[in-house]
């Protein structure tokens, strides 16, 4: 005895497309309806919930590996409360041997996500270079905010901050040995402080040369307030990181 046909109604498309197709109780129509798209993945919830650009102070700390061949970094708040990461995207499996088995990785291209809990926030790209640095800040969704560039290699390091060809400030460090930072605006008011001294939360758990504190001393306006996001990750990759070399 033969099964009755299924009732009239919507039913994937035989035909193997991604519509669905109308069965009238006798045979497939020509009537076809798009299915709406999968809901997007969640974003992954960092501890604390909080975003990056509302404070005061960032504890940037890259993680410790025995063979370290992509760069991370935890970010924190000032009580210590994880509230952001930075990971290295787009590392082919030929850059991990060149970081492995030489120092030649410094002088690559080299692409790092920010990321607090609302997903990724900026995309920071410091291109190839041989003695200077200079780190392109993106929206994730590729818009350019501005570029972070290294002004000079010997004394007192400073970086120039632009946005669409204009000067809106510059990072500078206090003395050759670039450990501390000062950011300014383009008037040369002093908007925040990039330190390895800073006198709060366990003072000594951030005096190695892979952590930085943050000091922001009010809320900024775009692009400086994810140019200072930006500017203790553009410290450590563009000389920390590359202190084995020119640099």
């Amino acid at each position: 005895m033969s099964q009755p046909p299924p009732p009239p109604g919507w039913y994937p498309d035989p035909a193997g497309s991604p519509a669905a197709r109308w069965w009238d109780g006798q045979g497939w129509t020509e009537h076809l309806q798009q299915q709406a798209p999968p809901p997007p993945a969640p974003v992954p919830q960092l501890p604390g919930g909080a975003s990056l650009y509302d404070q005061p102070v960032l504890v940037v700390s890259q993680k410790t590996k025995l063979i370290e061949l992509t760069n991370e970094y935890a970010v924190y708040d000032g009580q210590g409360r994880q509230i952001g990461a930075v990971v290295q995207v787009g590392q082919s499996a030929a850059k991990k041997a060149v970081r492995l088995l030489s120092s030649l990785d410094q002088f690559l291209t080299h692409h790092l996500e920010v990321r607090d809990a609302r997903g990724p926030v900026l995309v920071l790209t410091r291109p190839a270079k041989f003695v200077k640095s200079r780190v392109l800040v993106q929206r994730p969704d590729g818009a350019p905010l501005g570029e972070i560039v290294q002004a000079n290699v010997f004394g007192k390091i400073r970086f120039d901050l632009l946005a669409g060809g204009q000067v809106v400030g510059s990072i500078q460090a206090e003395n050759w040995r670039a450990w501390n930072f000062a950011v300014l605006d383009a008037a040369g008011t002093e908007v925040a402080r990039i330190t390895k001294t800073w006198e709060g939360l366990a003072r000594t758990l951030f005096t190695t040369a892979d952590r930085y504190v943050v000091l922001v001393h009010y809320r900024l306006p775009e692009p400086l307030a994810s140019m200072v996001i930006a500017s203790a990750l553009t410290v450590d990759t563009a000389l920390k990181q590359d202190e084995r070399g020119l640099n």
